[in-house]
């Protein structure tokens, strides 16, 4: 998993890469193009927006590799309570604090004996959420955990909007001319003005190992590796020497 997940991408790209739908109600004819909220399959395939979202997370890192040890780590942030006993191959399940979570959150269900890992499809009645893969195992509300986990803010967003605007330009953009798209430069700049800000000190990666000096470029500290005298000095004879 990378810093964002594929839910997460869906959501800021443009839904010009979406699925069709009909929305044929009660026999009448209506027009057939008509954008969803998911990406087509039959153009862009999970394996592609991966590749894209690890493309992006590589570029993050090396952004912020002066100040932070990359690649960042997850963190848990907020610990959830079940309301009811989940039995198996359970879809929709009820949390005590489900009006904070979002789609595209992560969730990681343990107790003794096991562990799973699922992201929310979507929260309703302040308390129902519902999974994009149903739970597995059996989960009694006594001896569950239930966390959240994710990546500082923004982390997570500015991955979304970097792989979002590089497969919007590949796959819609890159076929008419010319072949990058405002919308595309658009996310770039929120991607890099959200790095800045960190780069800058400005916003904080809680939770996560800095690196480098406070008050100058810590590459400036140490100097390139120079030829010490056995292997570039000529003018002496190590060896014979008094």
């Amino acid at each position: 998993m990378g810093y964002c997940t594929q839910a997460q991408v869906e959501s800021v790209l443009a839904q010009a890469l979406t699925s069709a739908t009909n929305r044929v109600t009660n026999g009448d004819k209506v027009p057939l193009i008509g954008f969803g909220n998911s990406i087509d399959p039959n153009t862009i395939s999970t394996a592609v927006v991966d590749q894209y979202i690890q493309w992006a997370d590589e570029e993050i890192d090396g952004m912020l590799s002066e100040m932070y040890e990359v690649p960042l780590c997850e963190k848990s942030d907020l610990e959830l309570a079940l309301l009811f006993d989940i039995g198996e191959y359970n879809l929709e399940i009820e949390l005590d604090k489900a009006k904070n979570l979002v789609p595209g959150d992560v969730l990681v269900f343990f107790d003794d004996v096991q562990e799973e890992r699922h992201i929310v499809e979507s929260v309703s009645n302040e308390t129902v959420v519902e999974l994009t893969e149903p739970l597995i195992g059996l989960y009694s509300m006594d001896d569950t955990r239930v966390v959240r986990v994710k990546f500082p803010t923004p982390i997570s967003v500015i991955s979304a909007r970097f792989t979002a605007a590089n497969i919007y330009d590949k796959y819609f953009a890159s076929q008419v001319s010319p072949n990058t798209s405002e919308y595309g430069k658009r996310l770039r700049q929120l991607g890099l003005r959200d790095v800045n800000n960190i780069l800058n000190g400005r916003t904080i990666l809680h939770g996560q190992k800095r690196i480098g000096h406070r008050f100058f470029n810590p590459n400036l500290r140490d100097r390139y590796r120079l030829p010490g005298i056995p292997d570039g000095d000529g003018t002496r004879n190590i060896e014979g020497d008094n």
